[in-house]
């Protein structure tokens, strides 16, 4: 039995709108749309080595510890700057598990190439290799997200497609380890052939026979 999809929350704050420098406990929609965005460049024009808070609140005009105040550290700030990025699949029921594969990767793959989602996601990962509350936070995460690929598995298993023993966490990380080698190793760019391929054999490993 494939599990239910997850639901996702939604990281973003909506406090009142202040001053951009407001340093007080509730979050500023202003100020923290100004961190965010600075945040985003300079993930962009650094990279993970030189993304740091101090680097974040000199290019956003604002204080460290306004900053630690509304995120607890570079993990959550990473966390939001990918939540923010709108990933859109939609569309991507073809009727078959192996159709809806293709799309699927095409679409994530495209949306770490072309937004800020990419870096910030690559960040998280290598945050999570030395530090056991980005880890514990980026599992959480993901566990989140997942529901778009897992209705996937939800819908070939609606049709008879899938193996009497198929788990979907399996199927997941099935997924997930062909595109985060993809995004570390920075192959984002796959072509048609590339991702069917891809698609068939993650399929062929999930399907009835």
């Amino acid at each position: 039995m494939v599990n239910r999809p997850l639901r996702q929350r939604s990281f973003q704050d909506g406090g009142p709108a202040g001053r951009r420098s407001s340093a007080g406990p509730r979050r500023s929609k202003a100020a923290a749309e100004a961190i965010l965005e600075a945040a985003e460049a300079v993930l962009a024009e650094a990279g993970y080595a030189g993304f740091t808070i101090e680097q974040v609140a000199r290019r956003a005009g604002a204080g460290k510890p306004t900053i630690y105040r509304w995120w607890n550290g570079k993990p959550a700030l990473l966390i939001e700057i990918y939540a923010r990025q709108p990933l859109d699949l939609s569309g991507t029921n073809t009727g078959s598990l192996e159709g809806d594969l293709v799309a699927a990767l095409g679409r994530l793959l495209a949306f770490w190439r072309d937004t800020p989602a990419g870096e910030a996601f690559t960040a998280l990962l290598v945050e999570a290799q030395h530090d056991p509350a980005a880890l514990e936070m980026l599992r959480a995460f993901v566990a989140e997200r997942s529901f778009p690929l897992a209705d996937m598995f939800n819908r070939a298993a609606g049709r008879g497609e899938l193996a009497a023993d198929f788990a979907l966490a399996a199927g997941l990380d099935l997924v997930s380890g062909y595109v985060w080698a993809r995004l570390l190793t920075r192959r984002l760019d796959d072509d048609a052939d590339s991702l069917a391929s891809a698609a068939r054999l993650i399929a062929r490993g999930c399907l009835r026979r």
